[in-house]
């Protein structure tokens, strides 16, 4: 699993480090997997033009250190310092000892222009609120020239926290970051800034229980797949009830079908007014026209896709004692107090504008603020939420402790109808047994995964991702 730690965090964990390291040894694992990183993107590093740009803090050293060894090697490496007086004094001697020379703000420009490389070690970890007005042309400038860009531990001007961009922030074809990801290399907006990551081990060891971010891979998620025994029969394996789809969206209930029989459900119930689109596609559902509570046992529920305004089935589904699964038109008709009052588990899976609205606030303050947002969800409501997005992020109910982040998915995924197959996916696994969070993670995991499969670089529809879970399931298994 990929974990990713806050900023507190990792200060902790460096001061931990370093009282058993000699002096300067920290900076010098660090520098030495910036220049190896560096290299690797430079091909060849005789004669190539490298330019760092240098603040005032220590991934400003990381920086000059790095440019030092590849100087050694034979680039011509300039550093562009923003505050020469508070530039890393060992640093900044090191490049200079290696043939690198430091240059002031007026001659960036040009180098940047002309460049090979470009090194960003303007500010560390700990920055907030975009590039100052004196670094941010910079940004700009690297741009705009035809250097690959390098961030050192995060892109400048991102939030490591929140993955928060206010205002100009640095765009890095690859951020090498050092001993642990942080939450911002993994979550948009700022995961669009920092390109490639790569993770240099520096010997950090932050305590597992103050992890902010998981992020799910192919082992963790075969671990928690449910598999059928010699014994099983289909109740054992799960029955998860759809109440889903209307008249005018028929294709909702039956995109939900299609996730939750592909999803590994044993069999699948459909109350609602399109049974004869659902037995058309699916005739192994079993469908009933007398609401949820006279459905038959089920041990998981799916409701609100394509539910229009049928408030009273959002409702009975909420008053059952099983895990339910909310989604799209259940997120808006149902009742927040009875949401919150549930026994059994409850997952909410809103996009951004949903949670807009469930939250009363802007679609883009939800967009730009995405962990914040599933945590309040999570915290408002009493539920685990899904938050789906160009990063799906999953928070745990009362949105406490690590949030997930899904890994897998593709820009393809923006289509209608791909929300309805997840929503059927997670409701299979809530029935399958799998408490709401896991449920929650595998299904994005497995989802996102089905979509590059189908995908393969050209557009898809919903149904394609449905089929093509199969395929997700059993490359995961390996």
């Amino acid at each position: 699993m990929r974990t990713a730690y806050g900023v507190e965090t990792v200060r902790a964990a460096e001061r931990e480090l370093m009282a058993r390291l000699p002096d300067g040894a920290l900076m010098q694992r660090a520098a030495a997997g910036l220049a190896a990183a560096c290299a690797d993107l430079l091909g060849r590093v005789y004669g190539s033009r490298v330019v760092l740009l240098i603040g005032s803090g220590d991934n400003g050293g990381d920086a000059l250190y790095a440019g030092a060894r590849l100087a050694r090697r034979g680039a011509g490496v300039t550093a562009v310092l923003l505050a020469p007086d508070r530039a890393h004094a060992g640093g900044l001697a090191a490049l200079r000892r290696a043939g690198g020379r430091p240059v002031g703000l007026d001659a960036a420009g040009e180098l940047i222009g002309r460049a090979d490389l470009v090194v960003d070690g303007i500010v560390g970890i700990g920055g907030k609120g975009g590039l100052r007005p004196d670094a941010a042309p910079l940004a700009g400038a690297a741009t705009r020239s035809r250097a690959a860009v390098v961030a050192v531990d995060l892109p400048s001007g991102v939030d490591a926290d929140t993955g928060e961009v206010h205002g100009t922030a640095i765009r890095a074809d690859l951020t090498v970051t050092f001993g642990t990801h942080k939450p911002g290399l993994l979550i948009d907006p700022a995961r669009e800034y920092a390109g490639v990551v790569r993770l240099v081990d520096i010997g950090l060891a932050p305590p597992a229980e103050a992890t902010e971010l998981e992020a799910l891979q192919h082992a963790d998620v075969a671990r928690l797949l449910p598999l059928p025994g010699a014994e099983t029969d289909k109740y054992r394996r799960g029955v998860v009830g759809i109440a889903a789809g209307s008249s005018r969206y028929p294709g909702a209930a039956v995109l939900a079908v299609a996730g939750a029989l592909r999803g590994g459900a044993g069999a699948v119930r459909y109350v609602g007014p399109a049974a004869d689109a659902v037995i058309a596609r699916f005739p192994e559902t079993l469908v009933s026209d007398r609401g949820p509570k006279k459905a038959g046992r089920v041990q998981a529920w799916v409701v609100g896709p394509g539910a229009g305004d049928d408030a009273a089935t959002v409702a009975e589904v909420l008053a059952a004692d099983v895990p339910v699964l909310l989604d799209a038109d259940g997120l808006r008709l149902a009742d927040a107090g009875a949401v919150r009052d549930r026994g059994a588990p409850t997952l909410m899976t809103p996009h951004a504008g949903e949670a807009a609205a469930l939250l009363g606030v802007s679609r883009e303050e939800v967009e730009g603020a995405r962990l914040a947002s599933v945590r309040e969800l999570a915290r408002r409501y009493a539920a685990t939420v899904l938050l789906k997005g160009s990063t799906t992020l999953v928070a745990r109910a009362g949105g406490a402790g690590a949030v997930r982040v899904n890994p897998t998915g593709t820009g393809w995924l923006a289509t209608a109808g791909s929300g309805d197959v997840l929503s059927g996916l997670g409701g299979s696994l809530l029935a399958a047994g799998l408490p709401a969070v896991d449920a929650a993670s595998v299904a994005a995991y497995l989802h996102g995964l089905s979509a590059r499969f189908a995908a393969d670089g050209a557009p898809l529809g919903a149904h394609d991702v449905a089929e093509g879970i199969p395929e997700a399931w059993r490359d995961v298994r390996g």
